[in-house]
């Protein structure tokens, strides 16, 4: 009886055990590393390294398992990449896995980032089998949740410096009138036909002298002799035109009642200076000889006879180039003095046809607001519609408003009419804000000479995760944009300095100054800016609830009562 019983027990025995070594149960946690710790969105995705391990005699020799990423949230999930490991008996070309001593393994994984996120859990989930039988293995979390700080820069751009398409107005344009009186060769008196030029002149400075928003500053009587002759001649002679010409001038000033105005003289007594630029601007024969002359001799005498020696083009010089030398050039200096701020605000609200059109873009830098600034480049836009400068302003405009569709619209109008660096570095800022990095990078790289550029790269880096270089790009910047990228690159001193030095801080100034006092481990610091943030957008405490940036305080009473 008892040998009948034996075999069948026996055969039991071998059943069940065979049966428990096919099974491959619950794994713990334990066995499971994520790099970070605490996952985080980084250009506009969610990176991770699970390093795993199979512990000793788990692995059935016949079994293939394959390992998903999954991570998890209230009402969806994301599937990162696969691995697959195979046990021992297995043919394939999976990574296998002793039974006898187990396995270790690390797994690269990326999640394109929603915010959704940032309350969430990351599993691995198992699909075993072993041969044709499907094995369950229960999922692990091995993480919570992901940390969306450099998600800020969507909220950062909001604030970004664009660049304006600037005016040229200037109220005070330096302006002057000239003339010359000639002279016959080895004279100085001013000839009847030259004091008709005189006299034109004088016409002119009683003109402007007349004209209210004109100011003369002065006259000048310049007065040379042509480098032939003798130096002391040619000094006698060119002091005799500057006195004679003088008394022409002061007499019809006088003459006209003109009264008051500086006439400043002097002479040259040889004009090389003079006779180089002609010589230079002339097609006369052995051009470069003459010009080459001048270059190596530095004495009159010498260079006067080294010129008479080139024989073959002196005369043409004595003919063409020296009388024009023999002259006294009168100047008169004087200011064009353009609308006052007072009357161009006032003409761009009720007559902007009186307003050219560096006087109509100059009006809108007169007002902070906004609406006024907007009807005053649609007007411009309307009275000079080939500027490219007021369309890209209007776009500036509607992008501060948060309007990218409306800036978008303005700005490709602008380009169109130039490809000026501002509209680009505009649209690239419009283009990170719609989340399309490589449109932004491709504007921003025609956007050389922009004032802005380095501040809109900056913003361009933190979304593409290159914190450090976004650091470097926007060097002294005083934003939120720096800022966040300081606090991403862990240089917290600096960020500390900007957050600081902002001009005009607001709710995401003290969300960063929160994030910045809760990295620090600077309590106090992180309540009040907390407050302040909501204080002036009651979303950011819903954002804050689940933002891993405040872990530490989900416990804390009084942060509880602001976030939420």
């Amino acid at each position: 009886m008892t040998k009948k019983l034996y075999l069948p027990l026996l055969m039991a025995c071998v059943v069940a055990l065979t049966s428990c070594s096919k099974k491959m149960g619950e794994l713990s946690s334990d066995y499971f590393t994520v790099t970070p710790q605490v996952l985080e969105a980084i250009n506009g995705e969610v990176p991770a390294t699970i390093n795993g391990k199979f512990p000793e005699k788990y692995f059935n020799k016949k079994a293939v398992v394959e390992v998903t990423p999954v991570l998890k949230w209230d009402g969806g999930e994301a599937k990162g990449q696969s691995a697959t490991f195979q046990g021992e008996k297995v043919e394939g070309n999976d990574q296998t896995i002793s039974y006898k001593m187990g396995g270790s393994y690390t797994m690269k994984t990326t999640f394109d980032y929603v915010p959704e996120m940032a309350k969430s859990e990351l599993y691995l989930e198992f699909t075993a089998t072993i041969g044709k039988k499907t094995v369950e293995i229960p999922a692990v979390k091995i993480a919570d949740g992901v940390i969306s700080t450099s998600e800020l820069v969507e909220q950062t751009l909001e604030t970004a410096n664009t660049a304006t398409g600037e005016d040229a107005f200037q109220r005070i344009i330096k302006e002057k009138h000239e003339a010359n009186i000639m002279f016959l060769i080895q004279q100085a008196n001013v000839r009847s036909s030259e004091l008709k030029t005189a006299k034109a002149f004088n016409e002119e400075v009683k003109n402007i002298n007349e004209t209210p928003n004109r100011k003369i500053d002065n006259i000048t009587i310049s007065a040379y002799a042509s480098p032939d002759g003798g130096m002391d001649l040619n000094t006698k002679l060119a002091e005799n035109r500057q006195d004679n010409t003088a008394k022409v001038i002061n007499k019809n000033l006088k003459k006209d009642k003109i009264e008051g105005l500086n006439v400043d003289t002097k002479y040259t007594a040889e004009d090389w200076e003079g006779f180089q630029e002609l010589v230079s601007k002339s097609n006369i024969q052995d051009k470069e000889l003459i010009l080459r002359v001048l270059s190596m001799y530095s004495d009159p005498e010498q260079r006067e006879q080294e010129i008479k020696n080139i024989s073959s083009v002196y005369k043409t010089l004595a003919d063409e180039i020296l009388p024009q030398l023999r002259r006294s050039r009168l100047t008169l200096n004087y200011e064009v003095i353009g609308k006052s701020d007072e009357e161009i605000s006032n003409l761009a609200a009720t007559d902007a046809s009186q307003l050219n059109l560096e006087e109509l873009l100059y009006a809108a830098t007169l007002t902070n607001d906004a609406a006024k600034k907007e009807a005053i480049y649609t007007k411009a836009t309307q009275n000079f519609p080939n500027d490219y400068r007021a369309y890209n302003n209007l776009g500036k405009l509607a992008y501060a408003a948060g309007n990218l569709d409306k800036a978008e619209s303005y700005l490709k109008k602008s380009l169109s009419i130039k490809n000026s660096p501002e509209a680009n570095m505009n649209m690239g800022l419009v283009a990170l804000s719609k989340g399309d990095k490589a449109a932004a990078e491709t504007y921003l790289a025609k956007a050389s000479g922009a004032p802005e550029l380095n501040e809109a790269l900056g913003n361009l880096y933190i979304a593409q995760g290159q914190y450090e270089k976004a650091v470097n790009a926007f060097g002294d910047t005083k934003t939120n944009s720096a800022a966040l990228a300081q606090i991403l690159a862990k240089d917290y001193n600096k960020a500390k300095n900007t957050l600081a030095d902002i001009e005009n801080p607001d709710a995401y100034t003290d969300y960063l100054i929160a994030i910045l006092g809760a990295r620090t481990d600077n309590a106090s610091l992180t309540i009040s800016s907390l407050k302040d943030a909501v204080a002036k957008d009651a979303t950011l405490g819903k954002k804050a609830a689940t933002d891993l940036e405040f872990a530490k305080y989900f416990t804390n009473a009084e942060f509880m009562s602001i976030a939420k």
